[in-house]
C-alpha cells in the first residue's frame, strides 16, 4: 500500500508485525539491493565454479560464507521486513546493525577480491575488470578507504552522525534517501571489517595490535549510543513516531528495543571479530616460532652456538685461570 509520509516506489505494510509478516516474500517495487546482491552471489558462485572445473583449490568455507552474507542481505532486504523498516525505529535498527556488524564478516571472510584477481580472465571484458582491481589496491584512495582515520569515524558517524544530526528525518521520508542509508550502512561496514580479517591483497595491512585498538576504539562508543538512545524520553527520530493507531505500538518502547538492540546485537560481532583477530595473532606467532625453530635446525642459532661456545670454553680453561 502506498503512505504519503513515504515518498517513491515503496511497499508498506499494513497488518501488524509478526515473524511470519517479516519473513513474508514481500518485495518492494524496486528492490535495489538485493537484485545487486543476487548479482554478486551468482558472479561469486560463477567464479568459483570456474576455479574447480579448472581443477584449482577455492575452499568451500569460503563459498559458504560469501553466499550467507548474500543471503542475509537478501532476506532482510528482500522480505517483509523491509517495509516495516519504514515503519518502526527497531526494525529498521535491526536492519542496520546487520548490514554493518553480521553481514561484512561473512562477506569479507569470502575473500571476494582473492577470487576476483583467480578468475577474471586476462584478455577481452576480463583486462579492464583487472586493471581496476590493481589500481584501487595501488591508488592511494584504496589507502585511504581503509585507514582508521577515514573508516572508524564512518563508522560511527553512521550511528551519532545519523541520528542525532537529523540526517535520519531527512532522509527516511524518501525512497531514494532510504536506499541510500541501507547502502551507506553496508559500505562503512564492509570498509570497518576489511582491514580487520580480510585475506585479500590489500594496499596496506594493520599490525594486530593496530586491529585490536580500533576493535576497542568503537565497542564502547558503540555501547555508548545504545545506551542513550534507551534513556532518551522522546521520540530521537519523528519519522518513527506515528505507527499505524491499529498495530497498538508503543513508540517509546519501540525506541528502547531499537537502543537495546544497538547495545548488545550491535556488540556480539564487536567481540567476535575480536576473537578472530586473537586467534588469527597466536597462529601466526606459532607458524613463526616453527619455522625459526626449523631454520635454527638446518643453519643453527649464531647467538646460541655463540654462547654454547662460550661455555665450552669455560669448561676447558685450566683450574688457575678462572
Amino acid at each position: 500500500m502506498d503512505d504519503p509520509g513515504v515518498a517513491g516506489p515503496v511497499w508498506l505494510p499494513s497488518l501488524p508485525p509478526s515473524l511470519g509478516e517479516y519473513l513474508s516474500p514481500n518485495l518492494q517495487p524496486v528492490p535495489l539491493i538485493p537484485a545487486l546482491t543476487l548479482l554478486a552471489a551468482l558472479l561469486y558462485l560463477a567464479g568459483a565454479i570456474k576455479l574447480w572445473r579448472q581443477g584449482r583449490h577455492w575452499p568451500v568455507v569460503r563459498t559458504i560464507s560469501f553466499l550467507f552474507g548474500c543471503l542475509a542481505i537478501i532476506i532482510i532486504m528482500g522480505a517483509g521486513i523491509e517495509g516495516y523498516g519504514l515503519r518502526m525505529f527497531s526494525i529498521f535498527m535491526f536492519q542496520q546493525l546487520t548490514l554493518m556488524m553480521a553481514v561484512p564478516p561473512l562477506l569479507v571472510i569470502g575473500s571476494p577480491g582473492t577470487l576476483l584477481l583467480r578468475a577474471t580472465p586476462h584478455n577481452r571484458l576480463g583486462t579492464p575488470v583487472l586493471k581496476i582491481a590493481l589500481w584501487g589496491l595501488r591508488s592511494r584512495w584504496g589507502r585511504l578507504a581503509i585507514h582508521p582515520a577515514f573508516m572508524v569515524p564512518l563508522f560511527l558517524l553512521s550511528f551519532y552522525g545519523v541520528y542525532f544530526s537529523g540526517i535520519a528525518d531527512l532522509l527516511l521520508p524518501n525512497w531514494y534517501g532510504h536506499v541510500g542509508l541501507e547502502l551507506l550502512f553496508l559500505a562503512s561496514g564492509i570498509l570497518f571489517t576489511v582491514p580487520l580479517i580480510s585475506a585479500d591483497p590489500l594496499p596496506t595491512r594493520q599490525t594486530h595490535f593496530g586491529r585490536m585498538l580500533d576493535i576497542f576504539a568503537e565497542m564502547p562508543l558503540h555501547a555508548f549510543f545504545g545506551v542513550v538512545i534507551m534513556m532518551a524520553t522522546a521520540p530521537m527520530v519523528r519519522f518513527f513516531a506515528n505507527p499505524p493507531a491499529s498495530w497498538n505500538l508503543d513508540v517509546m518502547a519501540d525506541q528502547g528495543l531499537a537502543g537495546g538492540l544497538a547495545w548488545s546485537y550491535g556488540e556480539l560481532p564487536g567481540v567476535l571479530l575480536l576473537m578472530f583477530i586473537l586467534v588469527r595473532w597466536q597462529r601466526e606467532e606459532a607458524r613463526g616460532w616453527v619455522k625459526a625453530d626449523r631454520s635454527a635446525a638446518v643453519a643453527g642459532d649464531p647467538d646460541l652456538d655463540a654462547y654454547n661456545e662460550y661455555l665450552r670454553q669455560l669448561a676447558n680453561r685450566p683450574v688457575r685461570e678462572r
